[in-house]
């Protein structure tokens, strides 16, 4: 499937010219879709590339090479949601190992280390990433990696992974990012010397609403074959139509992040002068206390404003009189879309722990999509207004 590795262009580029565009047997301007479970072996003792959709798929290789030379990695690999990259790729550790992971985590993430995988003896520690201390502070003996989210969902702290990846190599541990909401756009963790790269590529690779998968990229070989192993051991693998699906809505990456970021920037601002919100979480604010670390290791700010109206009531209100934005779990879309955190991405976290991580019941999260940022405003402002 594919003619190249995306050589040294730029990334607009490589998002259209990727390796695997064209089909080499017809000149076809898109990947064909192989809906096929199984392959004929010509040669029973030459067996061929492809012999059983799970193992690989032609459809699914474009894909996982496609996101493997945007994050700049040995290996790219695909799997049915962005969970199950994260679990897939958690299935590295064994029974009596221990991970630093970021506090403020996707609350599915958090349900999976503390309620599957710590049923299987995984030990896990969340800490404030911001503080280096605080990580460097929690290694034990038995400790095998470091998992970051950055920024975090939903308040948007941001972890220096340079500096973590750095301290996690010089201990010999895993380090792993969750690249949701910068995509290789803004942010390529690999560069940054990171082991293994995450996507919940529903989000922004997709950028459609219309597609649920994931992908994962490992720096090395060697740690590019033993996600292989799991992934095809565990059969957490993307279906060769929504690799498709999920490769049309990355060739978009740019013009939609670009523009998106763009409304998000002048969101965040409306919002942070207005007194009648609490707070307001935007790494592109002047007064974001992990500013100076999103621009060193990223291109941007993102497309995700987080903003807290001051209780749950009033939350509720803002989320029944929106008329733009779907009112929904997700993000990262070309329709804007507000979640409420404690009911929806966060409504496995305990509410004890919502409310220590900052996760309050006023959170609002806006995912900035195309819409006129204006309109988008005005909607805004009379959800806003008192009744």
């Amino acid at each position: 499937m594919s003619k190249g590795n995306g050589g040294n262009h730029q990334f607009d580029t490589k998002l259209i010219h990727f390796g695997g565009e064209l089909d080499p047997a017809t000149g076809a301007s898109s990947a064909p879709i192989y809906q096929a479970s199984t392959f004929h072996h010509h040669d029973i003792f030459n067996p061929p590339e492809f012999d059983y959709s799970r193992s690989g798929n032609p459809t699914r290789q474009a894909l996982e090479d496609y996101i493997a030379v945007l994050e700049g990695g040995a290996g790219g690999y695909a799997f049915a949601s962005g969970m199950a990259a994260i679990s897939t790729t958690f299935m590295l550790f064994s029974a009596g190992d221990h991970l630093i992971v970021t506090e403020d985590v996707y609350g599915g993430t958090y349900r999976l280390l503390t309620n599957i995988l710590s049923r299987l003896n995984i030990e896990t520690t969340f800490v404030d990433m911001t503080d280096p201390d605080a990580v460097k502070a929690a290694l034990k003996p038995n400790t095998k990696g470091v998992y970051m989210e950055t920024p975090s969902n939903p308040t948007l702290k941001i972890t220096d992974i340079g500096l973590i990846a750095a301290w996690a190599r010089e201990h010999g541990l895993l380090s792993i990012v969750d690249n949701t909401f910068m995509t290789p756009y803004y942010q390529r963790p690999i560069e940054l010397g990171v082991d293994i790269v995450l996507h919940s590529a529903t989000k922004f690779l997709g950028g459609h609403s219309d597609v649920l998968a994931g992908l994962a990229v490992a720096r090395t070989k060697e740690l590019a074959d033993r996600l292989k192993y799991v992934q095809n051991g565990l059969g957490t693998v993307l279906g060769a139509q929504d690799s498709w699906l999920l490769m049309r809505g990355m060739k978009t990456l740019g013009a939609r992040m670009a523009h998106s970021e763009i409304s998000a920037r002048k969101l965040a601002d409306w919002l942070n002068r207005r007194e009648d919100i609490a707070a307001v979480f935007y790494p592109g604010l002047p007064e974001h206390p992990g500013r100076e670390v999103q621009e060193r290791q990223s291109t941007g700010y993102g497309a995700v404003v987080s903003f807290d109206v001051g209780s749950g009531e009033r939350a509720k209100e803002v989320l029944s009189r929106v008329k733009l934005p779907l009112v929904a779990v997700s993000l990262g879309a070309v329709e804007s879309i507000l979640s409420y955190p404690a009911m929806m991405s966060h409504a496995s976290m305990p509410a004890e722990v919502r409310q220590e991580r900052g996760i309050t019941d006023g959170l609002l999260r806006f995912s900035v999509g195309l819409e006129d940022i204006g309109d988008l405003i005005a909607d805004l402002e009379q959800a806003l207004q008192p009744r």
